[in-house]
């Protein structure tokens, strides 16, 4: 199997705001859109984060067409996560966990956009 790119494709009543979120704070670009969809691209990252309103009708299959988030962390790995962690903290961010370190080395700090989706910028430590 050769897999040329990847995308999470995520449920969400305001794709605007996520959509929003992502290219303000993570430097997200618009790959593509049409009413209640939105496919981002990064520069950088290798996969493409989609949003879908919940409730879309070509949603399959249909029984698990609820929102994303509970559980759910969308994760990065930077270079220098404190500089990260203040630019998007003064842009506005909401923070859900400022930078702290785990015993094993995974620095890491996590944000919350406008429908709860939790994105985490991690840095190794070692």
């Amino acid at each position: 199997m050769n897999i040329s790119r990847t995308a999470i494709s995520l449920n969400v009543a305001d794709v605007d705001a996520s959509a929003r979120f992502a290219k303000t704070h993570f430097g997200f670009e618009e790959a593509m859109a049409a009413d209640g969809f939105v496919s981002l691209q990064h520069p950088t990252a290798g996969v493409n984060i989609v949003f879908l309103a919940t409730g879309l009708g070509t949603f399959k299959p249909a029984e698990i067409a609820g929102a994303a988030g509970q559980g759910l962390l969308i994760a990065f790995v930077v270079d220098d996560l404190d500089t990260e962690f203040a630019r998007i903290e003064a842009d506005g961010a909401r923070v859900v966990t400022a930078p702290e370190t785990e015993p094993w080395g995974e620095r890491y700090c996590q944000f919350a956009d406008p429908n709860g989706i939790v994105w985490q910028l991690v840095q190794w430590m070692n």
